[in-house]
């Protein structure tokens, strides 16, 4: 049982690690939460969030996968980090712009090629080392 959870503290390092590599800015603490909240998830409360990050996508020319009863991935995962309290931190992601809190998302989900169109589809919100 010790080396099981050996294995997957190591697998989330690496992940965690894999992600900060792409850019990635969010705390370790909160990243695992997000991602562990997001896998639980089929659907999200807020229409304005859905519509919000759909039109991010479009924009980009990123297709988003929405198979019957169940929201994309990268939606859910927008969704989690959008709606996210600040715990005191001096930064913490919920002062992202919307477009910088998707790039998080496809980062967290290792989607480089989203994460490539959506740099592309707003450079003036991020800079070359995004």
């Amino acid at each position: 049982m010790e080396n099981m959870e050996e294995n997957t503290k190591t697998e989330t390092e690496s992940s965690y690690q894999q992600y900060r590599k792409m850019g990635g800015v969010i705390n370790e603490k909160d990243y695992k939460s997000a991602l562990d909240r997001a896998k639980n998830a089929a659907a999200l409360d807020n229409k304005s969030l859905i519509l919000q990050v759909e039109l991010i996508a479009r924009k980009a020319g990123i297709a988003l996968q929405n198979p019957e009863g169940a929201l994309d991935q990268r939606i859910i995962l927008y969704g989690i980090l959008r709606t996210d309290i600040n715990q005191g931190e001096k930064y913490h992601h919920s002062q992202m712009s919307d477009q910088q809190l998707f790039a998080e998302a496809l980062r967290m989900l290792k989607d480089e090629e989203s994460l490539k169109k959506l740099i592309e589809a707003y450079p003036n919100i991020f800079d070359e080392r995004a």
